[in-house]
């Protein structure tokens, strides 16, 4: 039950730095009137339950914000990470980017073949249950904040560029460590 006690006025304190330290300084204020002979007792006695009332609140609150990770609000916030980098969109960009390295008469076959096929609606179900699994709700608000930054939204319009000119050295390294996987491989006849 101790411990209980104090680790809440842990996070108290943790919810208190937060919020610029409001604690500490009624703590203070209150440490230096209790030494301060002209100060009545009915103030003191005011001062102490301004203090506890304080430290209640703060207290509580920080409850509520340890129990606001969820997993509704996790789906909240990666349903709003991908409203600000929707799947669809960035697919479609990053067909186009890595269409540019094909010759100029395989391009639009290729954008064609990687985004009709592509079931979005699966696609989108699929990161958003991952994203809730993986992340918490403050890790999913802070992506959705960033992507849905000007930023962000920046960042995100060089994505696929940025893949395009990776791709071709990723697909040539996975294909040479294959290469080398299979050749250290013993050969096995068979029976």
């Amino acid at each position: 039950m101790r411990q209980a006690w104090w680790n809440r006025v842990d996070l108290a304190c943790n919810v208190d730095n937060r919020f610029g330290g409001c604690i500490q300084k009624k703590i203070a204020s209150l440490v230096e009137h209790t030494y301060d002979s002209k100060r009545s007792y009915s103030f003191m006695k005011k001062q102490i339950l301004k203090s506890a009332l304080l430290i209640t609140i703060c207290l509580q609150s920080a409850s509520v914000i340890a129990a606001t990770d969820t997993p509704e609000t996790r789906r909240r916030e990666a349903e709003r990470y991908l409203q600000a980098t929707p799947p669809k969109a960035m697919f479609e960009d990053m067909a186009d980017k890595m269409a540019a390295n094909l010759p100029p008469a395989d391009r639009e076959k290729f954008k064609q073949m990687l985004t009709s096929q592509l079931d979005i609606t699966a696609l989108t179900k699929a990161m958003t249950d991952a994203m809730v699994k993986h992340f918490t709700t403050e890790e999913l608000k802070a992506l959705a904040d960033f992507y849905g930054s000007p930023v962000g939204k920046s960042a995100m319009q060089k994505f696929g560029a940025y893949m395009a000119d990776v791709m071709p050295t990723m697909e040539a390294e996975i294909t040479k460590a294959q290469a080398k996987a299979s050749q250290s491989l013993p050969n096995q006849s068979p029976r």
